[in-house]
């Protein structure tokens, strides 16, 4: 069995999922990609997440044909692999429908950046992109066009839900999950008024301490 290792990697951060209220049922899914061979692990389509094991993840080349597979690959595969192929220091990729994200994307809006958290993590606005149908490689070209020139490695597609990338699929995974939050506190600040916004100059204070000085 080909990258037993990752393969493990990505079934164990599929769980992550459904334990942040993340995904509904079958949807969402992680990827990852092995440096050393550019191959990419990623979830079979409509598997339950109580039912993932390491055997029946998908492998596929960066170009998204089947490696070794006992089951049809996620259908959000070639927009996964496109951004790979697009971003090469990515090497995790996760898409969820979450639920507050997905309020701001079937608005068209970004979810701004009012909160240090956002700060640290995102160091401005997680952006919100057009929309694109699923299947083939659209969806990746439109978060490649989304996070180009930001900081932030997530963001929202109107009417559809999030997409996060990371250095691994345990920083995309961390992505994912801190857009949910967020996006919770925001829509919550929403019902109850305006946020109050960080200035620009404090944002990026923010960002270079939590992505150069925080933790060890």
């Amino acid at each position: 069995m080909l990258l037993p290792e990752l393969r493990r990697i990505v079934c164990d951060l599929h769980a992550e999922l459904p334990k942040n209220n993340l995904v509904a049922w079958t949807s969402g899914n992680v990827s990852a990609r092995d440096p050393e061979t550019g191959l990419v692990v990623i979830k079979p389509s409509g598997i339950k997440f109580q039912d993932l094991t390491p055997e029946n993840m998908v492998v596929v080349s960066v170009d998204g044909k089947i490696v070794e597979a006992a089951h049809k690959p996620s259908s959000d595969t070639a927009s996964h692999c496109y951004i790979y192929r697009q971003m090469p220091k990515v090497n995790g990729v996760v898409h969820t429908h979450s639920r507050y994200a997905t309020a701001f994307a079937v608005l068209g809006r970004e979810i701004p950046c009012v909160t240090t958290a956002m700060g640290d993590e995102f160091g401005g606005p997680i952006p919100c992109g057009g929309f694109q149908l699923i299947g083939g490689e659209e969806i990746g070209q439109e978060v490649i066009k989304t996070l180009n020139g930001v900081n932030s490695q997530s963001c929202i597609l109107q009417n559809h839900g999030v997409f996060a990338t990371g250095k691994t699929a345990e920083d995309a995974v961390k992505a994912a999950i801190m857009t949910e939050d967020n996006a919770a506190i925001v829509w919550t600040a929403l019902q109850m008024g305006t946020p109050i916004p960080i200035d620009e100059a404090n944002i990026v204070k923010l960002y270079h301490r939590y992505q150069n000085v925080y933790g060890q």
